[in-house]
Parts: C-alpha cells; sequence; structure tokens
C-alpha cells in the first residue's frame, strides 16, 4: 500500500500510513529507533474490531519523509498536528514505542487541546532529567552510540550511515548484531519468523533513502528536547519490560514521577520487544475503545 503524502508546516513531505476503520477513534502510533510507518502494528481486523483508525507516518529523513535538520523530539508535535489537520481530526490518541515513546510524550505536552491520551511504551527520559543515572542499566551498545553522539556528530552520523546501509541490504543484520545483548525474553520474540520479517520490512523501508532519520533520533534523544514533560496534561499510560536493557526500566520510573496524570505498569520477567506484545493493549487504551 502506498503511502499518502501530507505536507509539513514547513513545506517538507511526510509518508503517512493509515490502518484498521478510517470511521473509528483516531490513535496516532509513533515508531521506533530505528523504524518506519510499517513497523509493529496490531492486525487491521484487531483495529476494526476495536474500532479505531490507527495512523503511523516517517519520522523525517525515515522512509519516504523528507529530513529535518536539527529537529528536536518537540518537533513531532507539529508534524501530529499537520497530518491531523490534513485528515480532519481535531482530537485523537497518540502511543509512541520505544524511539516514538518520546515523541509520543511531546505530543502530549505541546498538543494539551487535541491529545487526550498518550501511551509511552519502553521509553527514554530526557536526557537532562534531574536525579536519573541515564545510562545506568544500559546496554552496551546504546551507551556506545549515545556517547558518541554527545562528542562528535558529524563521527556518529558516518559511522551510522555506514551500518544503515548494512542494515538496508540485509535486515537480519541489525538483529544479529544485538543478539549477544539480547535478554531470554527478547531473543524469544524476535525467533519469531512472522516478527523477523515484519522486522526486516521495517527496516529495509526505514533506510530506503539513507540513515538521516536514525541519526536525527539519536541527536534529539541526547540533546535538548524543547519541551518539559510536567506540561503533559493528558492521562498516560507508561509500560517497560522490567528486564529491558535498551531503555533501562528507570526511564519510566522518573517519567511516572513527573507526569501529573501517569500510571506506570512494570512487566516482570519481559524485556524491549515484549512491547510488541501489548501494543494492541495500549492501542486499546488510547482510544479509549470498549471490552
Amino acid at each position: 500500500m502506498q503511502p499518502r503524502l501530507v505536507m509539513a508546516a514547513d513545506g517538507r513531505t511526510l509518508a503517512v500510513q493509515s490502518f484498521g476503520d478510517p470511521a473509528g477513534r483516531p490513535v496516532f502510533l509513533l515508531h521506533g529507533t530505528p523504524g518506519s510507518r510499517v513497523g509493529p502494528t496490531p492486525r487491521p481486523t484487531v483495529l476494526y474490531h476495536l474500532g479505531v483508525h490507527l495512523i503511523s507516518f516517517d519520522r523525517p529523513g525515515y522512509g519516504g519523509s523528507d529530513r529535518q535538520r536539527g529537529r528536536q523530539v518537540a518537533s513531532a508535535a507539529a508534524d501530529v498536528q499537520a497530518i491531523a489537520d490534513e485528515l480532519g481530526l481535531e482530537r485523537f490518541a497518540v502511543v509512541g514505542r520505544s524511539g516514538g515513546a518520546p515523541h509520543a510524550l511531546a505530543c502530549g505536552a505541546l498538543l494539551p487541546g487535541r491529545v487526550h491520551r498518550v501511551a509511552a511504551l519502553v521509553a527514554l527520559a530526557p536526557h537532562d532529567a534531574e536525579g536519573l543515572d541515564w545510562f545506568a542499566g544500559m546496554t552496551a551498545s546504546n551507551i556506545r552510540d549515545y556517547r558518541a553522539a554527545e562528542r562528535d556528530h558529524l563521527r556518529i552520523a558516518a559511522t551510522m550511515a555506514q551500518r544503515a546501509r548494512r542494515i538496508r541490504d540485509d535486515p537480519a543484520t541489525l538483529l544479529a548484531g544485538l543478539r549477544q545483548e539480547l535478554s531470554g525474553s527478547d531473543a524469544s520474540v524476535v525467533s519469531d519468523a512472522g516478527i523477523r520479517r515484519m522486522l526486516a520490512r521495517n527496516y529495509r523501508e526505514a533506510f530506503r533513502q539513507n540513515a538521516d532519520g536514525w541519526i536525527d533520533d539519536v541527536l534529539a534523544f541526547t540533546t535538548e528536547w524543547g519541551f518539559k514533560v510536567q506540561d503533559i496534561t493528558a492521562a498516560t499510560w507508561l509500560w517497560h519490560g522490567a528486564e529491558d536493557m535498551f531503555s533501562p526500566v528507570d526511564h519510566s520510573r522518573w517519567l511516572a514521577a513527573q507526569i501529573p496524570d501517569a500510571t506506570l505498569f512494570l512487566e516482570p520477567g519481559v524485556a524491549h520487544f515484549g512491547s510488541f506484545r501489548v501494543l494492541t493493549a495500549a492501542v486499546k487504551w488510547a482510544a479509549g475503545a470498549p471490552g
């Protein structure tokens, strides 16, 4: 299915995909890092049953969306607003998984009149979060990338561009490179053939042009986000696997203590990719779907 192209406020093109019931309750799903609009989603039949219109889009620099140089995490709110305006949606919910979670929180903080619920799965906290050891419990590969981004933006860009080319040509290399860092529960999730096919399609689309989206995500996470999570007034649902080392669980604990109307669910025995399993529940909650 070809994406719908929507113009952002500054003239960039955003590649947008819709799933489920076009007349249903609107929910934006913000993809992980790296990722694309064709990443993990609940099945269309499930979305129809829930009465949900799910909208996903490539963040700038990924897939079919134009790059936005120097973007902050906060920048996602303006793009979501542009898509909502194009689709005629006044009020909606936002769900973000992994690298999409901070961007979902940005929508909750910066679009208070339009976002009524926010769900953030395996989220990162702001890089300057007071009282949080941001790197504690984080897997070595993520520490390497984020530390490199802090030190030298040009060097990290060149390194990630090279990695992205390898992943685009053979998406399995990303999971293969992470294999030694996967917990038992994460390894079990990604051993499923259907999950692996979905992830291969997702990564191939993410890097269809180049690595710009991935680079800009990493830079955005390690600099000023452009909003305060304390300003989120919408009901917020935080979920985290207690064994997660890609986004350590203390990040969600910190967020839960800062967001006024937040509920935190910590699930023992699962880790980062366990968020795939709870995605349907998150979308259902965000939409306010009955049953």
